[in-house]
C-alpha cells in the first residue's frame, strides 16, 4: 500500500504488535517498505517516559525481515525496531566491479538518505518512543548503510551495531558507541574497523566470532552463532565491557 507518510502511520494502533507498510518519500518519488516491531513491555512506553528506537538495516539480497533474531532480542530490551528495506526493484544492482568502495557509494548514500528520512518523518506518529537516540544495526550491505550514515555526525545516532559489515569506516567518536560482530569467512578491509587502540579510546569493540560464516549473523544461521549474537548484543547495549563481550564469542 502506498501513503502519504502522515496517512499511512495514522492507521496503526497501539494493539498491534507488528506492522509493515510502504512510507512514501516524495523527494525522491520513493517508496520505503518497513516493518516495525513493539517491544514486548510496550505498555511501559509513554510521552514522559520513552522507549529507546534501533533502525535494522540487511544485506544485501537477504529479505529485510530474516533479522527476527536481532529483533526480537531488541524487542526483549525495550527497543522499537524499524526493518528497512533498501533494495527496490528499479534499483541499479550493487556493483561488483572495480573500486568496490568507489563504486558502491551511491548505494550506501541512498541507504543513508533513506534511514535519515525515517528518523525525521516518523517520530511524530510514535510519540512514546525516543528518535533523538537511535541505535543503528546493520548486516553486510546494511552494515555498511549504517556505518555511512554514522559518519554523517547525526546528533540522533547513539550506538551502531554492525554484523560483518566490509568496507565503510566505523565512526571513530566517543560520541557513539560501536559494535562490530565479525564472521570469519570473509576478509574484511581493515580501515573499515577499529584498531584495538581505538576501540579503548572510543568506548567500542570488536568481536569476532570463531569459525562463523557471514550468513550465520541472519536468520539463515546456525543456532550455535545466533545464540551467540544474542548474548553479545545484549551484553553490549547493557554496559558490559569489551573484554566480557569476547569472552562470549
Amino acid at each position: 500500500m502506498k501513503f502519504a507518510v502522515p496517512l499511512a502511520l495514522s492507521l496503526l494502533t497501539s494493539s498491534v504488535m507488528a506492522t509493515s507498510l510502504d512510507i512514501y518519500d516524495a523527494s525522491r518519488e520513493r517508496n520505503i517498505p518497513i516493518t516495525v516491531d513493539f517491544p514486548v513491555q510496550k505498555d511501559l512506553c509513554t510521552t514522559n517516559n520513552k522507549c529507546k528506537v534501533a533502525f535494522v538495516s540487511a544485506g544485501y539480497k537477504v529479505p529485510y525481515l530474516k533479522y527476527q533474531l536481532m529483533v526480537q532480542n531488541l524487542n526483549e530490551m525495550g527497543y522499537l525496531t524499524v526493518a528497512v528495506d533498501h533494495e527496490l526493484p528499479n534499483d541499479p544492482p550493487l556493483s561488483k566491479k572495480g573500486d568496490l568502495y568507489q563504486t558502491r557509494i551511491e548505494n550506501w548514500k541512498r541507504g543513508a538518505e533513506t534511514l535519515d528520512f525515517l528518523q525525521s518523518n516518523i517520530s511524530l506518529s510514535y510519540p512514546e518512543y525516543n528518535f533523538q537516540n537511535i541505535l543503528l544495526v546493520g548486516h553486510s550491505n546494511g552494515g555498511d548503510i549504517s556505518a555511512w550514515l554514522a559518519s554523517e555526525n547525526k546528533s540522533y545516532i547513539s550506538k551502531i551495531i554492525t554484523l560483518d559489515h566490509r568496507r565503510v569506516a566505523l565512526p571513530k567518536t566517543a560520541k557513539i558507541q560501536v559494535l562490530s560482530i565479525r564472521a570469519t569467512e570473509y576478509p574484511t578491509v581493515a580501515s573499515a574497523l577499529l584498531t584495538e587502540k581505538e576501540q579503548s579510546k572510543y568506548h567500542s569493540c570488536i568481536v569476532e566470532i570463531e569459525n562463523s560464516k557471514h550468513m550465520d549473523l541472519t536468520d539463515y544461521g546456525s543456532e550455535k552463532v545466533m545464540n551467540k549474537v544474542r548474548l553479545i548484543t545484549k551484553g553490549f547495549l547493557s554496559g558490559e565491557s569489551c573484554t566480557k563481550l569476547k569472552q562470549q564469542a
